[in-house]
């Protein structure tokens, strides 16, 4: 039977847990107590960088199981009729950092690892079909304006809606934010989407764009903002207390799993841009189709291993799903795996949470924290001459699309109905009830009340007059009668907080 005393983290038993080694009891620390250094030392590291996005969050295991028939769009394994596989999803606030309130106003990460027979294959979205810009290059200036002044430390009005303002393909996403899906009651009560557009391939290599719509079994829910200002004070992890008692005593939260399927050639001409990502496609162009369930119904058993050190990313891919020509879409496929390994360490895909249940063939090795290795006569690079793994396109099915080559710099090719404000209106005026839009106003009006520098705040109203006329001029009104309070933008002090 091993005793069970403590050791140092070789494995050496410890002299003590309370004393330190000391030139008598009034002495001076010996530097040579090799315990107390090692414990000071990790515990200076406990913590890796925090998600420059979505640092705040929570998450859950769970399963997803195939309940319709999407085979004529796909030959990816998890997709198939019938098929269980094992899932790890994290929900999150896209810009309030480590600490902040849940239930700050914010858009909410819907990010979900299968663990396939093909490999990991990620979706992460959000509680969004749609986002604030449509190009890669633009992601760091948005999150900077929603982050926090260099100088002061502090959000700014002024700074938020200057770059929503220069920036109006934002006003779809915005309508969503300020509207009642900024404050949803909890992770389980709110929808999830894939967002982007990507690309399905099936058995006989026809090819198919999607969009993926997680709907929550246990319906629709959101909270006003005065009660979420109210939680915030008096409980800062409301979700993700919520989530994990509601698993813990067996109430598991699930989504009914559907898409939008568009056949390859209408994408030529759809009315609106299929790849913009400030866009949807209407369901009465392309209905949903049901895929499957998705239902958490594990809690972690440690937080930072299995939630904190979680890694998602849009280019974890597998055989008959590729991405599209979305130009978010495109960057983040660079930009999530480079953040991952800043943030976890080059090898994050070896620790338990990342590994896939697929077997790994390639030819990477080394780096910080490398466990896994290969036998000493494995070849280490390819092509070669001794039964290493060679690449295989037939197996890896991968998408494609046509483009003219030529390299430029310039927005996507037009189609006849995009704008920036269309889609936004239509939300606005067809899908918010009287009461919806009375709120969205609310809040509108103390956000831009929280503006300083008048020619902003003009371009703010102009900006809701571009979503609505009558929006705009009501928003106007509010402003001038001096009814909005600035203090309302506390309930909104950012896209994240």
């Amino acid at each position: 039977m091993t005793e069970n005393h403590t050791t140092t983290q070789t494995g050496s038993p410890v002299g003590s847990d309370a004393h330190s080694l000391t030139s008598g009891r009034d002495g001076a620390t010996a530097l040579h107590d090799r315990y107390l250094v090692e414990k000071l030392a990790q515990f200076n590291r406990e913590r890796i960088p925090e998600r420059i996005v979505h640092a705040k969050g929570g998450g859950a295991f769970g399963e997803f199981v195939v309940t319709g028939d999407v085979t004529a769009y796909t030959k990816a394994a998890v997709f198939q009729p019938g098929t269980t596989t094992r899932t790890v999803q994290r929900f999150s606030s896209v810009a309030g950092e480590q600490g902040s309130p849940d239930t700050w106003r914010d858009v909410r990460g819907f990010s979900v690892k299968f663990y396939t027979t093909e490999g990991n294959y990620d979706i992460v979205g959000n509680n969004t079909p749609v986002f604030f810009i449509r190009d890669g290059i633009k992601f760091p200036d948005f999150i900077h304006s929603q982050k926090r002044l260099p100088g002061s430390g502090l959000r700014d009005a002024d700074m938020q809606w200057d770059f929503w303002t220069l920036s109006p393909e934002s006003a779809h996403q915005v309508t969503y934010l300020m509207g009642d899906r900024g404050l949803p009651r909890s992770w389980r009560t709110m929808p999830g989407y894939g967002s982007h557009t990507y690309q399905w391939i099936n058995a006989a290599g026809e090819r198919f764009w999607v969009k993926y719509h997680f709907h929550a079994l246990q319906g629709n829910e959101e909270m006003h903002g005065a009660e979420a200002e109210r939680i915030a004070g008096e409980d800062a992890d409301y979700y993700r207390r919520d989530l994990y008692e509601a698993i813990e005593r067996g109430d598991f939260p699930a989504w009914k799993v559907s898409v939008q399927v568009m056949p390859y050639e209408d994408a030529k001409t759809y009315r609106f841009n299929p790849f913009d990502l400030t866009k949807v496609w209407p369901h009465s162009d392309y209905p949903l189709i049901e895929v499957g369930v998705h239902t958490l119904n594990e809690n972690p058993e440690n937080f930072f291993a299995q939630i904190e050190q979680a890694a998602f990313s849009p280019a974890n891919t597998v055989p008959g799903i590729d991405i599209s020509p979305d130009k978010m879409l495109m960057a983040r496929v660079f930009s999530y795996p480079d953040a991952q390994r800043y943030r976890v360490g080059t090898n994050y895909n070896e620790l338990p949470v990342n590994a896939p249940v697929a077997p790994v063939h390639n030819y990477s090795q080394d780096g910080a924290a490398r466990h896994g290795f290969k036998p000493a006569s494995a070849p280490v690079y390819a092509p070669n001459s001794f039964g290493g793994p060679s690449a295989n396109a037939a197996a890896a099915g991968e998408g494609s699309w046509e483009s003219d080559g030529a390299l430029v710099r310039a927005a996507a090719t037009l189609h006849a109905e995009d704008d920036d404000f269309g889609q936004a209106g239509t939300l606005y005026r067809e899908v918010y009830d009287d009461a919806a839009k009375e709120r969205f106003l609310d809040t509108i009006a103390g956000a831009v009340g929280g503006v300083t520098r008048e020619d902003i705040r003009e371009r703010a109203i102009q900006y809701w007059t571009n979503v609505d006329s009558a929006l705009g001029a009501a928003l106007r009104a509010r402003l001038e009668s001096g009814v909005a309070d600035p203090d309302e933008a506390a309930e909104f002090v950012g896209v994240g907080e």
